[in-house]
């Protein structure tokens, strides 16, 4: 099969379209023919091998799995041993561990869910792991309620514009920060108000004013925790999903470790959260979904031998949405 591999940790010159041996799904495994596959913040990480402690995981001098992408959205090939509840022919989307950036894909059955027929295979292949992210962070840990005053950082990203969509849909008051040249595509999610990113660029309760936010979502992570901590309630709940600070030893996950030291210590309830991929929770996205609380927003497609450049938008700050990586 044709993949998109790399056999050391670094930019997108490593990265390469080579030939590797078709994968074949061993007992409780399912064989996918790959159709499309998301790109995500994760999979500059996994290429890039930062932050450093993540390779105690991934492969310490070189990544021990070289196909990059874990989003997919595909059809059933093959079922290995013991696979139930699946058929050879079967639409799906979900993630794979092992990569997606690929013409086939090993993964379990605990990990996909059916393909709602409204959706294309690129529109399936954007949902996984973003919308499970977003998903989360609004239900589970910001405990989003209608009337509540929501404010999104990284609003237009990919699980920014999953977020923004998914608090609305929940009756909050949403305010969203963006750069001014992706204001229109965010107010298009459903924003209430879109307030600018960028130095100087102050938000309600740090200009002064009375702090404003029930809850505060954080994907973009420009900001530190004491900033972020101002335009809070006393009471309120920020949520932290992004951010690059920390250098290569931290990056990513800096903010994080502080919010979980600080948070003890504070009325305010400082989180973080690593998001479930299973296929229960993909159920509960796709259920949202067909209510019509959100749709999955495509800004464009690669296809896969052009798959680096697709991480090299992504990585460049120029996303609107979701990026897919078109496969067959």
């Amino acid at each position: 099969m044709k993949a998109i591999v790399r056999t050391e940790y670094g930019s997108t010159d490593r990265v390469v379209l080579a030939d590797r041996p078709d994968p074949v799904p061993g007992p409780g495994e399912v064989l996918l023919v790959v159709r499309a596959a998301g790109v995500d913040r994760g999979v500059w990480h996994l290429m890039t091998g930062e932050p450093r402690l993540m390779r105690l995981a991934t492969g310490l001098r070189r990544p021990r799995r070289p196909v990059l992408g874990r989003d997919v959205a595909g059809v059933v090939a093959a079922l290995g041993e013991g696979v139930t509840g699946l058929a050879v022919g079967d639409e799906v989307m979900g993630t794979a561990p092992g990569g997606t950036f690929a013409e086939l894909a090993v993964t379990s059955p605990d990990r996909l869910v059916a393909k709602p027929a409204a959706w294309t295979f690129e529109e399936a292949a954007a949902v996984p792991i973003s919308g499970l992210t977003a998903l989360q962070a609004v239900h589970d840990v910001g405990r989003v309620r209608a009337g509540q005053r929501v404010l999104v950082l990284g609003a237009s990203g990919g699980v920014g514009s999953f977020v923004v969509q998914l608090a609305r849909h929940a009756g909050a008051r949403v305010d969203a920060v963006c750069s001014a040249t992706k204001a229109e595509f965010v107010r298009g999610l459903g924003a209430d108000r879109v307030l600018p990113h960028g130095p100087g660029a102050d938000l309600p309760g740090e200009d002064g004013t009375p702090a404003a936010y029930d809850v505060v979502i954080d994907i973009g992570g420009g900001r530190s925790i004491r900033r972020l901590r101002r335009v809070l309630a006393p009471r309120g709940t920020l949520v932290i999903v992004g951010g690059e600070t920390g250098g290569p030893w931290l990056s990513g996950i800096q903010r994080q470790l502080g919010a979980a030291a600080l948070s003890p210590l504070v009325r305010q309830r400082l989180r973080f959260f690593v998001a479930s991929e299973k296929a229960t929770e993909l159920a509960r996205l796709v259920a949202l979904a067909e209510e019509g609380a959100f749709v999955p927003a495509v800004e464009r497609t690669w296809p896969l031998p052009d798959a680096a450049a697709a991480i090299d938008h992504l990585a460049e700050g120029r996303a609107r949405g979701k990026l897919v990586v078109s496969v067959g």
